[in-house]
């Protein structure tokens, strides 16, 4: 499906370009929280997706009604009321972490978009306040229900380049350790295909052995026997 809104002016860089431009300044609209409730991994490749026309401008229930209408400025096109199929809208909630029953599985520290939730294996966590979109990503995979949602305070402002640049951060950060994960499994696995040191030194053994031997014969005049292998050589 494909939804009308003002067309892409195609740039001398090329119509990618002309796209990414405008998802730009999509996404700079966009609050930033993550949640993934408009059907995208990220306010990003939402925005990317209203760009190309493969997605609707009323799909975000955190940017809501003013969201809505910033983007349809934008797109020179008509606002329309937020898709109930996404959610509702509603003032913003922070995550908070009934921390005695917190059993340090690490799971919503791996769901949170924003690296707003702090602590290590077996040990308890809690969120950052501050930092917490609201995006209750975190919910799902609690295995113990510990974590629930609650009205942020009137005087905490929602910080949408803020919350962009933390993601950003994360998911580069995710890349790096998957790149050295790589890394580490291809070292790995070349040093099982190399053989052992204990082999090495073993061999090089033998065959000293076997050059004495040949020495000894040559200064006797006997003809040269060769060593007897020891029980450990042989099974090598």
């Amino acid at each position: 499906m494909t939804f009308s809104h003002e067309p892409i002016p195609v740039s001398s860089t090329g119509p990618s370009a002309a796209i990414d431009g405008l998802a730009d300044r999509i996404d700079a609209l966009l609050p930033q929280t993550q949640c993934r409730q408009c059907g995208y991994a990220g306010c990003r490749p939402y925005a990317e997706a209203i760009a190309r026309g493969t997605a609707d401008i009323n799909q975000c229930p955190p940017g809501g009604t003013t969201g809505i209408a910033a983007l349809a400025a934008l797109l020179a096109c008509a606002p329309k009321p937020l898709n109930p199929k996404h959610g509702i809208e509603q003032p913003l909630h922070l995550a908070v972490i009934d921390e005695p029953r917190c059993i340090g599985c690490t799971l919503c520290i791996q769901a949170c978009p924003v690296d707003a939730i702090v602590g290590a294996a077996k040990l308890m966590h809690t969120v950052i306040a501050a930092e917490c979109t609201g995006c209750r990503l975190c919910i799902p995979p609690c295995p113990v229900e510990c974590i629930v949602m609650v009205p942020a305070p009137p005087e905490q402002p929602t910080r949408p380049a803020h919350w962009r640049q933390r993601h950003t951060a994360r998911q580069l950060r995710l890349n790096r350790e998957q790149q050295e994960k790589s890394e580490r499994a291809n070292r790995q696995k070349a040093a099982l295909q190399r053989p052992g040191a204990e082999e090495i030194a073993r061999a090089i053994e033998r065959a000293r052995a076997r050059k004495q031997a040949l020495a000894l014969a040559g200064s006797t005049g006997t003809p040269s026997v060769e060593p007897p292998h020891s029980e450990e050589s042989s099974e090598a």
